[in-house]
């Protein structure tokens, strides 16, 4: 199909109308121009002409010729964009995006390259809906084409958006400057004149001007290179694929690449810094091994013929899809086979699969609009484990899609969730829609789809869903009738393999001798809030099954629990299995109450196996000390996914006041015999969460009591690890996990070692290499005193390893002295040593230090507002930062004083989910503590006393 594609891409080199594109510019500035300076015409009385959010649909974009030039000194982008249009309505008017632009020229010409007016035509600004208006005093024709002509200018960005610089300093200190792109979802407005909206799909020719010592990139590879005016080249790529405005990217710099090429002839190439260059070298193995992979999974052939990664110094976001061209954190590209861990280089592979996955689910089949995100993000993101678990299996991905499932319950377990498609209709809202439920939520409920359809079936379904919907705009629908092979009548007639939909809804796919209507069931999961919990109740031979929505907020007794329950149903596709047949039952629940039969003679039963589904359960009736005494007894009769899930719901039932906090203890009694590394991180997470909480309350005793119970608990575990890099990926992944806590917990003999080996390394200058897998946990102890601190942050300032950097920041954090902490946050705050982009991690992990959580907070307050300019309001770092800042408080007094704050911000506070997800997730820390604090102190004497 190579012959294929190059044919296409020859075609699309020209407008539709056959004229290039050098001759529209020419036209557009010079032609028909009166002697003299041109004058604009009057704008007179003229008003706005559209009021609505979205832009009006009868002026279609075909083709833009984009020409910036980003010019690195002066820090201003300077630009012309020739958009063709087909005008669909008669219209005086062409409405369309722009946002913080200055516009110097806007002209119409007709299809024969004729000005509809001698004059500059009246440019109207609305800042508040991001829009101009530019008026032709003669109307374009329904049916018609035209070429809208802009000439703009702006200074570059400040921030992560739009075009924007960013830096980075070489090997001999000095500061060199690049620029680079960030559109999605709605800043290609701030970068050139544009209908910015995902359904106006276009082609676009690029052109960059740059200075000989800079290279740039784009979508597409480079046509050729010609110099222009003052010694600048221009280079001219080849007419992209028909896309939307947030994939186009653009950049310019000086890195160094490497390049590779995948077997259906694709060039790959991975970019940074030069110093940086010899950190490229895992990612491009990835990338080129990931593409091979999703061409011969997709079946449909990445359409490009080139497709490059560049690592950007400052990036908010942790990577970007761009047609053609993804950028990246540093982090999440780069891999140093010295000091990256094996947890770095997962990563890594999974962020590279993320962003290739993409290039087909959202750049190839793109949602109609920001409310179906999930149909880009969460597919991208549950490609992640289906890729990574096909191209690199040592990895292990399997092992963490659980507790990407189990964030997604944590989340949706809160009153202020939402669901999956929801509305967003300004850019505020459309931001917010980048979170925790359109990712992982969204990969959640396509696993349990594949899992309930068959792997075969839901592949055949995500193929015929990309080939019947390439480079056009898809809704939930679309999905559904793919996956269930639906079509209209129009296909059904012509003879495609497929069902109409009245018929697929007869023919579906059968379960349980019952017909399912696939649509019907997935609207449960999309179109309403919240995560669903069965309640499984024994009477006799048959099990009694109850579906409620599980809240952590809200208690069964409180008044308000009936209401938030009231109109919820979800078709929840049951699995189980009992210990009287290896075999996985099915049942579909589509009522609030149901039931099956296991026979009498069944002791246990567990439903959810593996986790496939989205539903929390519990076990009413005995049904709890039934498993707690399986798992004492023979563990290993579950897998260690249902064994992990298992912990996960004791503990979140434990929140929502099903299950007593001495049950969930109970279940976990058994981890001593656990040699599986999941359940065990499973049940030292909770009990983590559980520390951290306690600490930074003022019980003493109770602190005491709990560091002792944990280290005591998990003795044999700790003793068991070796400071070292060696073993499997589950083994190196367990080892800096239980290392970590045990430091964190004052556990002597692993902070004497890890002491000891600070004390060598910092001796030897470098020349002594850390174990990868433990050098954030020797970094944290060594910035406990004042000389390990110091060089810990000199060396954060030199390093040229993200992956290093990330865990340094994260050691210094740890500082048991508060002047340090505040010097962190003021160094975070100006952005020099300690990058804008780190901030948030920054604070989080200072408020993760007992010692620290306080001072985050009143940073946060006290800098509200300068956070709030550097970051978008509706960002992931203002919600990771408010999430963070407030996760460990569990007292009524600092809930008290959160809602107050956010009362005080007024506004901000209103316009985004970010402050009541805070103030949800305090509310919960402060019930559990109200109703749990006594149990765990009893907990916590009767293991003592044993």
């Amino acid at each position: 199909m190579v012959l294929v594609r190059l044919f296409v891409l020859s075609i699309i080199h020209s407008y539709v109308v056959g004229v290039q594109p050098a001759q529209i510019s020419q036209q557009a500035s010079s032609a028909s121009q009166p002697p003299g300076e041109q004058t604009p015409l009057e704008t007179g009385n003229l008003s706005f002409p559209w009021s609505r959010l979205r832009l009006p649909r009868y002026v279609i974009p075909l083709h833009y010729r984009i020409v910036v030039h980003p010019n690195l000194t002066s820090l201003r982008l300077t630009g012309s964009v020739t958009i063709q249009i087909d005008v669909q309505n008669n219209t005086n008017w062409v409405v369309l995006h722009s946002k913080g632009l200055q516009i110097s020229k806007a002209t119409i010409l007709d299809k024969n390259l004729a000005h509809l007016s001698d004059q500059v035509l009246p440019c109207l600004h609305n800042p508040a809906h991001e829009q101009i208006g530019i008026f032709s005093p003669r109307v374009l024709s329904s049916g018609q084409k035209y070429f809208l002509y802009i000439e703009f200018g702006v200074e570059m960005a400040e921030g992560f958006e739009g075009f924007y610089k960013s830096t980075y300093a070489t090997s001999s200190g000095e500061i060199r400057t690049l620029a680079s792109t960030h559109f999605e979802p709605t800043s290609a407005r701030m970068a050139f004149p544009c209908f910015d909206e995902p359904s106006f799909k276009a082609n676009f020719s690029v052109r960059v001007r740059r200075s000989s010592e800079y290279i740039s990139l784009s979508n597409m590879p480079i046509v050729k290179s010609v110099e222009v005016d003052d010694g600048l080249l221009e280079d001219q790529y080849a007419a992209s694929v028909k896309m939307s405005t947030y994939l186009v990217a653009f950049v310019v710099c000086d890195f160094k690449s490497v390049t590779a090429t995948t077997s259906s002839g694709v060039q790959v190439s991975v970019y940074a810094d030069p110093q940086k260059w010899s950190q490229t070298h895992y990612a491009l193995e990835v990338a080129v091994k990931m593409l091979n992979f999703y061409e011969e999974y997709f079946n449909i052939n990445y359409p490009l013929p080139k497709y490059d990664l560049i690592a950007i110094p400052d990036f908010e976001m942790g990577a970007m899809e761009n047609w053609g061209l993804t950028t990246y954190r540093e982090s999440n590209l780069l891999f140093d086979h010295h000091l990256s861990s094996v947890s770095d280089k997962l990563r890594v592979t999974m962020v590279i699969g993320h962003e290739l996955a993409h290039q087909w689910f959202g750049n190839l089949v793109t949602m109609t609009w920001w409310n179906d995100t999930w149909l880009n993000e969460g597919f991208a993101r549950y490609m992640e484990y289906i890729s990574v678990e096909a191209t690199y299996p040592e990895l292990k991905v399997e092992e963490y899609l659980l507790h990407t499932c189990f964030a997604a319950v944590g989340h949706d377990s809160l009153n202020s969730s939402r669901p999956i498609s929801s509305p967003a209709e300004n850019p505020t809202h459309i931001r917010e829609m980048f979170d925790t439920v359109s990712y992982d939520k969204g990969a959640c409920i396509l696993h349990m789809l594949r899992h309930f359809l068959s792997e075969d079936l839901f592949q055949s379904g995500i193929v015929r869903y990309l080939r019947k919907h390439s480079y056009q705009n898809v809704q939930n629908q679309d999905l559904w009738d793919s996956l269930a092979n639906t079509c209209s009548e129009e296909d059904f007639i012509s003879g495609q393999y497929c069902y109409t939909r009245e018929q697929a809804h007869k023919n579906s796919y059968l379960l349980t001798g019952e017909h399912l209507d696939l649509t019907a069931v997935m609207n449960t999961w999309t179109l309403q809030t919240g995560v669903p919990l069965v309640i499984v109740k024994r009477a006799g031979s048959r099990l009694m099954l109850k579906q409620v929505r599980f809240l952590r907020t809200e208690l069964p007794s409180d008044p308000l629990w009936s209401t938030l329950q009231r109109g919820y149903l979800w078709h929840i596709p049951l699995t189980y299995k009992t210990d009287t047949s290896s075999a996985i039952q099915r049942h579909l629940m589509t009522t609030h109450a149901d039931s099956v039969h296991i026979g009498e003679d069944v002791k246990w039963v567990k439903f959810n196996v593996d986790m496939t589904g989205y539903y929390v359960v519990h076990y009413e009736d005995g049904g709890w000390e039934e498993i707690t005494k399986l798992l004492r007894e023979n563990h290993t009769a579950l897998s260690y996914k249902d064994r992990t899930h298992l912990i996960h719901n004791a503990f979140q039932l434990v929140t929502a006041g099903y299950l007593p906090l001495n049950k969930a203890f109970d279940l976990i009694g058994y981890l001593h015999l656990e040699t599986h590394t999941v359940p065990l991180l499973e049940g030292l997470g909770y009990l983590e969460f559980l520390y951290h909480m306690i600490e930074k309350r003022s019980d003493v005793d109770l602190v005491e009591s709990f560091r002792s119970y944990i280290l005591q608990f998990f003795r044999g575990v700790i003793d068991q690890q070796t400071w070292s890099d060696e073993g499997s990926v589950s083994t190196r992944r367990l080892r800096s996990e239980v290392l970590s806590l045990a430091c964190h917990l004052n556990d002597t003999s692993s902070v004497d070692e890890a002491r000891w080996r600070f004390k060598d390394w910092l001796q030897s200058n470098g020349a002594l290499k850390l174990p990868t897998d433990v050098a954030e946990t020797v970094y944290a102890v060594g910035a406990r005193d004042d000389r390990g601190w110091a060089s810990l942050l000199q060396l954060y300032k030199n390093s040229s390893s993200a992956a290093q950097k990330d865990k340094i920041l994260v050691a210094l954090t740890n500082s048991r002295d508060t002047n340090k902490l505040y010097r962190l946050l003021d160094l975070g705050l100006e952005g020099q040593v300690i990058r804008p982009q780190d901030l948030s991690t920054l604070i989080f992990g200072v408020a993760n230090n007992p010692r620290g959580h306080r001072i985050a907070w009143n940073f946060v307050k006290k800098n509200w507002g300068t956070l709030v300019q550097k970051f978008q309001l509706s960002s992931p770092t203002i919600r990771y930062i408010l999430i963070g800042t407030t996760s460990h408080f569990s007292y009524p007094e600092e809930y008290s004083e959160v809602k107050s704050f956010f009362e005080s911000i007024g506004e901000h506070a209103s316009q985004v989910k970010s402050p009541q997800l805070a103030l949800d997730n305090l509310q919960k820390n402060v019930r559990w503590m109200q109703r749990n604090l006594e149990t765990l102190k009893n907990c916590l004497t009767e293991k003592k006393n044993l």
